[in-house]
């Protein structure tokens, strides 16, 4: 199942086209829980996300940040966190895009991001030794509490404005490859915490030269004079992790319930989940494909395809003796049918197939 997503993906996915001279390519990498009950084979007591502490399963997904496309989902026991398992989901990821030729050279231009959950020392030097870029945050906040008197210069964030970053400047130690640190601070929620700590601590780590910071966030190239607007831009490029892997993960629970199904057998999950792989990316690419007639088909999630667009009922027509399909007639009463209706006609001119709106 995993070659045959591969060959489908190498097919018809965005991230096997993508220009690596033009612009280095954005991987985000993180975990989500899949909750089941406690006899099912590896299932381990950990987080769960939103079902919090309880027996389940833990699902590393790589998401293309680019083109909102799932390059691999992998399984693992409930119990795990992303540093333990961060080594197999990139060799098995460096698998799936040997299809795309990722010899040193494309890896120099390929980011990591991830949470602090992958920023253990450890983890970050394989990731440098191996040539990625990496962008993301250390996992201990100790560590960057520490830091903090090496910064000179503290600005805002106009975003949210309670926190406060700065450079840590200075020597750096223990990373096989120079790594850049941007040291962030914000109060506690509660105010009676500020008095016993005034400020929590986070440091994001990352190699990125400015100018692929702004080219990432599509900024005019002017940014890059004003010292306090490449700050924030580093924040800022961690920050949208959060509208993709994260998201994606989202949508991928409320489109299609991938936290729904439950096998015993951990192999029977993994199929299930690789199912949900390929219902995702499917979605993805069928928006896009909606797009080019339909243009406010854009901003649909998974959940509003899946709902409005994909529950469209009609009848499909077929030769007698062949079995080929002739003829499309979608439901006219479906408020959205007229733009599908057209659309695919469009992207099935040529096969002979007749598309149009009636009563079914």
């Amino acid at each position: 199942m995993m070659q045959a997503l591969d060959i489908i993906s190498q097919r018809q996915s965005l991230v096997f086209r993508h220009d690596f001279r033009a612009r280095m390519l954005l991987l985000d990498i993180d975990l989500t829980g899949l909750p089941c009950g406690k006899k099912c084979e590896d299932a381990a007591k950990g987080y769960q996300a939103e079902a919090g502490i309880r027996w389940g399963r833990q699902m590393g997904r790589v998401i293309a940040a680019p083109y909102e496309e799932i390059v691999i989902d992998r399984l693992y026991p409930g119990n795990l966190h992303l540093t333990k398992v961060l080594r197999p989901l990139v060799e098995d990821l460096e698998k799936t895009l040997n299809l795309l030729n990722l010899d040193e050279e494309k890896k120099k231009r390929t980011i990591i991001r991830m949470d602090a959950g992958g920023g253990s020392t450890d983890e970050v030097n394989w990731l440098l030794g191996r040539g990625y870029q990496i962008h993301g945050k250390d996992v201990s906040a100790a560590r960057a509490e520490g830091f903090v008197p090496l910064v000179k210069h503290w600005i805002s964030d106009p975003k949210h404005p309670y926190r406060q970053m700065g450079w840590a400047e200075g020597e750096i130690d223990g990373y096989v490859r120079p790594v850049k640190r941007l040291i962030l601070r914000w109060p506690p929620m509660k105010e009676e915490n500020r008095k016993k700590k005034p400020f929590h601590y986070a440091c994001l780590l990352s190699t990125l030269e400015p100018e692929e910071v702004v080219r990432q966030l599509n900024l005019p190239a002017h940014t890059i004079k004003n010292k306090d607007a490449v700050t924030l831009a580093y924040s800022t490029l961690y920050d949208k992790r959060g509208g993709t892997v994260e998201v994606e993960i989202k949508e991928s629970k409320q489109g299609i319930g991938i936290h729904k199904r439950s096998k015993k057998r951990f192999a029977a999950q993994q199929m299930v989940m690789l199912l949900g792989s390929l219902a995702h990316n499917i979605i993805v690419w069928s928006r896009r494909w909606l797009t080019a007639d339909a243009p406010r088909f854009a901003k649909y999630g998974a959940l509003r395809i899946v709902r409005d667009l994909f529950h469209i009922s009609g009848l499909l027509e077929f030769n007698g003796t062949g079995g080929e399909l002739l003829r499309i007639t979608l439901n006219k009463a479906a408020p959205l049918v007229r733009e599908i209706a057209s659309t695919l006609a469009r992207l099935l001119a040529g096969t002979g197939v007749e598309v149009k709106v009636g009563a079914t």
